[in-house]
């Protein structure tokens, strides 16, 4: 028969909220959470709780917030919890003496289809990539990271206009579902443990960067789209025209070819449009963010700005 584990769930972003709200509005005994601490946000750089923080406090919820997770006092913290299980969803990587801690053990929602975009950032990787599907995964965590056992899979297409925001916002429904449908197969203690497949074609997701967000326009026109729509709205695309920095949010494969030129170069008509050679074709930069200025539409930028 089921009963109730006391669990312990683990998460910071507004994505891991939706998990946790799941699980408490499926009537599971989340004992306590575990957080990242407060950060300065703002202009005045005020302390800011994560959105997991909040949700914690409003479920009158345990808070734990360790700036290191081997910290002695954090985890006698952590271990008076007695949990059965721990959940992680969007957490950072955790050391060998918390995952194991629980008597069940500790699994993690990822945003993939495992093994396939094993890292930090599988959402917009397979955007980025041009994928047509992916989905999330639950798996037990293990000493090496996104290797664990697989419990459940759940598949979700990607469409040709989505962006990570709007693939996100759907990951973060159905991984909130797999949660609990997860849980309670643990619950019942009859639930799958599927070793990854071996694979030589792998597809990693590493942390993004400064070096890894910007556009490339030796590429053809349509992988600088994926590459753009798979990073915006965050971290976002980047690029220099005329020694100036723009964040570009959404292009197009422009229907005009003003002249020819090699890739990088820009052209303007200073009014509604701002075209930039790729490796086969012109793309037109529909959305952008100047340095010290807000995201504005290519049209409204050029109204105020000059570019070339």
């Amino acid at each position: 028969m089921p009963y109730p584990l006391r669990i312990v769930f683990m998460g910071t972003p507004d994505f891991a909220v939706t998990s946790l709200r799941r699980l408490l509005d499926g009537g599971c005994q989340v004992v306590a959470v575990v957080t990242a601490p407060d950060r300065p946000s703002g202009r005045g750089l005020t302390l800011t709780p994560s959105p997991v923080k909040k949700a914690a406090q409003q479920a009158n919820l345990p808070v734990l917030q360790p700036e290191k997770l081997r910290d002695p006092a954090f985890l006698n913290e952590l271990a008076d919890y007695k949990a059965d299980l721990q959940v992680v969803v969007a957490f950072r990587m955790l050391p060998e003496v918390v995952w194991s801690m629980p008597t069940i053990g500790t699994f993690n929602l990822h945003g993939s289809l495992l093994p396939q975009y094993r890292g930090a950032a599988p959402i917009n990787w397979a955007i980025m990539n041009g994928e047509t599907q992916t989905g999330v995964t639950t798996f037990l965590i293990e000493k090496e990271i996104d290797t664990g056992q697989m419990i459940y899979q759940d598949q979700e297409a990607i469409y040709p206009d989505d962006t990570a925001g709007t693939l996100h916002d759907r990951l973060m429904e159905r991984g909130a579902d797999l949660v609990l449908r997860t849980v309670r197969a643990i619950e019942t203690g009859n639930y799958p443990r599927i070793p990854q497949p071996p694979t030589h074609n792998l597809k990693p997701a590493p942390k993004l960067s400064r070096e890894t967000t910007e556009i490339n326009w030796n590429q053809p026109a349509r992988l600088i789209r994926n590459f753009v729509r798979g990073l915006s709205p965050f971290p976002t695309a980047w690029t220099l025209i005329n020694h100036k920095f723009f964040k570009v949010y959404a292009v197009s494969v422009a229907n005009e070819s003003p002249f020819v030129a090699e890739p990088g170069m820009a052209y303007t008509d200073h009014k509604k449009t701002i075209l930039v050679r790729a490796a086969d074709e012109w793309v037109s930069i529909d959305s952008l963010q100047a340095e010290g200025k807000r995201r504005m539409m290519t049209e409204e930028f050029l109204r105020g700005n000059r570019l070339l």
